[in-house]
Formats: C-alpha cells, structure tokens, sequence
C-alpha cells in the first residue's frame, strides 16, 4: 500500500519571501513529519492593503530564492484555480491531489484573526491546521474565538507526527522566535521587487508556464 504524500501548505504574500519562511516550514516539517511544504503564493489578500503589495511574479521569484535546495515547493496554483478564498483553494487542491495528505500552516498572527476569513470552520474541519509560534501573537491567538473553538481539538505534534489524524486537528509548535518580517524587510529595501528579472517561469507543483505572457500581468485578489 502506498502512503499519502504528507504536504505542509503555507500561504502567504510572500512580499517578499524572507528566511524567516524557510526556518519555520523547515522546522514544521521535522516537527510534523512532513515528506514537503508547498509555499502557495497568493495573487492577492483581501486582508491585506493592496498598497506596498508587489507584483505576483516578483514575490513568486523571492519565495524560489529562499526555497532553494530544500524540500519546499513554490506554486502560484491559486492563480490557476481561480479561487478567492483559502476555503475553496483547499477543497480545489484536496480534489486534485487526492493521494496526498495536507496539513495546513499559520502564523499565530493568523489564528488571531482566523475567525474572519470565509467559512474558517470549513477550513478546521478539511484538514489538521499546524500554529506556528510568532513573537507578538501568542496572547491575541489564545484570546481569539477561532482558538476558542479549537482548543478542545489540540494534540501534541508527536501525535500527528504518527501518522494521518482526522479534522478538526489542532497543534501548536513552538521554537526559537524568529524577528525577521516581510514588513521591516520592505522598510529597509522598499525597492526589492525591482531587482528580480522577467521571464518564463515554470510552477513547482503544477509544472506548468506562468507569468509568461505579459510580466506586468496583475492577478485579481485572493484571500
């Protein structure tokens, strides 16, 4: 028998991708027991500003930097899926990779403010989600009424560790805290996407072409 492919999924912005995104998937996938993480790099996030938000081309091209030779995946799929929300980009990527087993990857800074994003409950009730630890975070994700509704689904990561568990699963990971933050980085460099070349590119998951028509291409908005 053939076992699932255990996949970490982290989305994000990716504006830009940083090191701080390689130490916490590389530390989620040893605590998890992960074969890979996939880095979904959204086209856009409701939540989030639209002003400072470089292009999808260039944060894809920085999330490939910092993936380099380490078991990590970049994909602009949500682009390809046409999907809005995280709930229905989860069930799209259940459905086309069903030999796979997907763990989804937060910040606690999103678990803070998980109970705003569309059917949040769906997404607990798809797929065990893994809380990374952020300096700041912790309170206002204990505090937060997606936690409220999780803390009776926690185990321990050694648990899932084991193997396959079923949603909704909670686990909390906690190491060293990591300053670094895509937002002090644009501070220091507000230029950064600029230094990134144009030209075909072809997604790590999909293995097809992207962002190969028109470089300047812009994607509508995905949360």
């Amino acid at each position: 028998m053939t076992l699932p492919v255990r996949t970490g999924l982290l989305g994000g912005s990716f504006n830009p991708a940083h090191g701080g995104h390689r130490r916490i998937s590389l530390f989620a996938l040893e605590a998890l027991g992960l074969d890979e993480i996939w880095w979904l790099v959204s086209p856009g996030n409701p939540l989030k500003p639209k002003q400072g938000m470089s292009s999808h081309e260039a944060r894809y091209r920085s999330a490939l930097a910092q993936s380099r030779r380490a078991p990590i995946r970049v994909t602009a799929i949500e682009a390809e899926l046409g999907t809005r929300y995280t709930v229905d980009t989860l069930g799209a990527l259940a459905r086309r990779y069903p030999k796979r087993e997907f763990i989804w990857l937060m910040g606690a800074d999103n678990l803070a403010t998980f109970h705003k994003w569309k059917a949040w409950r769906d997404i607990a009730n798809s797929m065990p989600i893994a809380v990374i630890a952020r300096p700041g975070y912790d309170t206002a994700a204990v505090a937060s009424p997606a936690m409220a509704w999780l803390r009776g689904h926690q185990v321990p990561a050694s648990a899932l560790k084991q193997g396959p568990r079923s949603a909704p699963t909670l686990v909390s990971l906690r190491f060293d805290p990591d300053p670094r933050s895509a937002t002090a980085l644009r501070r220091a460099d507000p230029d950064w996407a600029c230094r990134y070349p144009h030209g075909p590119l072809f997604d790590q998951v999909t293995h097809r072409a992207i962002f190969s028509e028109n470089p300047h291409r812009r994607h509508r908005p995905s949360a």
